[in-house]
This record gives structure tokens, C-alpha cells and sequence, in this order.
């Protein structure tokens, strides 16, 4: 009864909550420091890069340099035709560097992303090489890689130029070591003139190791003589080879002037692109004609395609960027199979004929049916 003589309701006592026990406590501050410790270990750097699609470039078009448009592959002295549609090179970007790598939080996404891949930082930086000492090799490769375009683009043409074997290095103490030099011109090795890389290959492993071979290099404008003692080596597939010990770059002189103009791309994987845009411009009717082609691959004066880095970023790149029809380097097909954007067909090609090939049955409407492809 309350104070006014009507019914109150009864009111419970409240019970007091049962304290939390010491193990739940411990457990949720532990969950707690795991987060903040899974946090930190997140935004920590990681010891690799990552892979994407870079930019695409169609090298029957234009570039922009100086914020004016310009003919990526201009020719001149020398009679040109009008192009295809699109003949598109493919590029790859990389996230990170020694001096700035990806977080781990990064890596765990890219690692789920079809179009990225996570690799090693040492394959790109090895032995601590920076950032910037890359792009220079990288710029190096890039121009020696158009140069070799030109001249597989002429030799496939049939047009004749001249070509010299420069040491551009000498392994230390491999026999060649004190005796060649950077900058020396090899012109005969055993006899034989020799004015390629493969031409000098074969000499020396006809020749065999553990006997003098004599070559006769121009050095300042002077030629001699010099004799130098090839070695068996093996190699880390277990193969083995007979070498001097040195690298050579191969120099040319044309016919006219082809110049390609492409700035902050690296690398030598444009070779083959260049090269059939080269031929395009240099022969009548459009190569592709109105197909959308894009490819990738390496590519020396005798028109051999290599394999290239970064093939599956590249197929992305191809696909975003609208292209029909892919030409991939033979090498590279067990990193196709199975990674193939829908929409985009892939074509393997060994040589320049093989694409050239390709781009004929495309333009003309053929059947592709026979042409190789990457397959399991």
C-alpha cells in the first residue's frame, strides 16, 4: 500500500553483475594486442613489389612529348605508306623500391587481384641497386632494344645495312678479362668476320675451350690482334657452353633515319611492336588493318622473338585497352594458359614471320584455326 492508500507495485532488488572473470579479461586484451600488432605488421614495409598494368601504347599513333603530339616510329629518307588501326605495346608498372616498398596490407591485396602479381624486390633491384641506377638500365635497354627492332624490321624487308659487335662489357676474371675493353669493335674472330652476337657465339663454340682463338679488334681507330683462350662453363640449368667472357652490343648504320620517340618507358620488351610498326610504315597497305592487335616480346636483328617479364599484367592491359587479338612470345606460354582475359585470343609467335603472320590472317579475314596458340 502506498503513502496514499493506493497499490504501488513492487519493486525488485536489483542483483549486482557477477564480475568478469580474470581469463575473459586476459583473452580480450590479448585479442586487443594482436589487432593493434596486426595493424602495425600491415603498414610495415614488405621485401617485394608488385606488378601491374602499365600504360598501352599504340606505336602507329602518336605520343605526347612537350605536351605536342608526335609520331611515335617517324621515318625519314625513305618512302612510307599509310598504317593499320592499332598495333598497341604493353607496358608494366612496379609498385615499390628499395627505398620505398609496399606495406604488407598492399601485398595481401595484390596478391588477390587476377591483374597483379607479387614478386622478390631482388629480382628487380638486386644487390641493393637504387631506384634510380634501374630506370638508367632500364632507358639503356630500352634504346638497344629499338635499334634491334630497326634492324629485324630491315633484315625481314630485305633492305641492307651494316652492323658492328662492340664489347659493352668484360667479365672479371673470365679470359677476356685485361685483354678487350669496353668500347673495342670485334670485326673477325678465328678468320671469320663476325658482325653479330649469335655470328661470334658460333666461332667460339666451334672453336672449343683450352686452345687460343685469335681475333682482330679496332680499339681508338687502330686494329690488332689478340689472342684469348675460350672456357667451358656450366650453366644453371645444367647445360654447358664455351665463352671469352664478355658482352657484346651490336651497332648499326641504315639506310634512313627511323626514330621512336617514347618517354619513361623502359625495357626491351617493346622490340617486337616496334618492329611491325616499323614494317607497316615501310610497306604498302595497313598490316592489321582494322583489327585491334596488341603483343609483347623481345626481339634481335634476326627477327627472334623472347620471352618478356610480367606477361599476365599485360593481358590485362590488353583487354582494358580494347584489343581483339594478343601476340605472345612463345616462351612465355606457360604464364598464359589459364590467365586469359575473356574476349582477348592469344596467338604464340617465336619469330617475326610468326606475327607477321598473324596480322595477315587478321587483316584478311582468314582462318586463325592453324595458327599456334598457347595451350596447356
Amino acid at each position: 500500500m502506498g503513502a496514499d492508500g493506493t497499490d504501488a507495485p513492487a519493486v525488485e532488488p536489483q542483483q549486482p553483475e557477477p564480475p568478469r572473470s580474470r581469463a575473459s579479461v586476459i583473452g580480450w586484451c590479448s585479442l586487443a594486442v594482436s589487432f593493434v600488432i596486426l595493424g602495425v605488421l600491415a603498414l610495415s614495409p614488405s621485401p617485394y613489389v608488385i606488378q601491374q598494368p602499365g600504360p598501352v601504347f599504340n606505336v602507329l599513333g602518336e605520343t605526347e612529348l612537350d605536351d605536342e603530339p608526335e609520331p611515335l616510329i617517324s621515318i625519314s629518307g625513305t618512302e612510307t605508306h599509310d598504317v593499320g588501326k592499332t598495333l598497341d605495346m604493353l607496358t608494366v608498372s612496379v609498385v615499390g623500391n628499395p627505398e620505398q616498398s609496399p606495406n604488407w596490407f598492399q601485398i595481401a591485396t595484390a596478391w588477390f587481384s587476377p591483374s597483379e602479381a607479387v614478386v622478390p624486390m631482388s629480382l628487380y633491384f638486386p644487390d641493393g641497386t637504387t631506384a634510380e641506377e634501374r630506370d638508367a638500365q632500364s632507358q639503356v635497354m630500352m634504346v638497344n632494344s629499338q635499334q634491334d627492332a630497326v634492324a629485324a624490321a630491315l633484315t625481314e624487308l630485305d633492305v641492307d645495312f651494316t652492323s658492328s659487335l662492340i664489347v659493352g662489357g668484360v667479365v672479371e676474371h673470365a679470359p677476356a678479362d685485361g685483354v678487350l675493353k669496353v668500347g673495342d669493335e670485334i670485326i673477325e674472330a678465328g678468320g671469320t668476320a663476325v658482325t653479330d652476337v649469335s655470328g661470334l657465339q658460333d666461332v667460339i663454340a666451334e672453336h672449343g675451350a683450352d686452345q687460343p682463338l685469335t681475333l682482330i679488334v679496332v680499339r681508338d681507330g687502330e686494329k690488332f690482334d689478340v689472342d684469348i683462350t675460350p672456357t667451358e662453363v656450366e650453366y644453371s640449368d645444367g647445360a654447358t657452353g664455351v665463352v671469352i667472357g664478355v658482352q657484346t652490343t651490336e651497332t648499326y648504320e641504315f639506310p634512313f633515319d627511323v626514330s621512336i620517340k617514347l618517354n619513361d618507358v623502359g625495357g626491351p620488351s617493346a622490340g617486337m611492336m616496334f618492329a611491325l610498326g616499323i614494317i607497316d610504315k615501310l610497306t604498302p597497305g595497313p598490316l592489321p588493318g582494322d583489327a585491334s592487335v596488341a603483343g609483347t616480346g623481345t626481339i634481335d636483328a634476326e627477327g627472334q622473338v623472347g620471352p618478356i617479364g610480367g606477361i599476365r599484367q599485360k593481358l590485362y592491359a590488353a583487354r582494358d585497352a580494347g584489343a581483339e587479338y594478343f601476340l605472345a612470345p612463345a616462351d612465355n606460354c606457360d604464364e598464359v594458359v589459364g590467365h586469359v582475359p575473356d574476349g582477348l585470343t592469344v596467338f604464340k609467335v617465336a619469330t617475326l614471320e610468326d606475327s607477321l603472320a598473324v596480322l595477315k590472317s587478321v587483316r584478311d579475314g582468314d582462318s586463325t584455326a592453324s595458327l599456334p596458340m598457347c595451350s596447356p
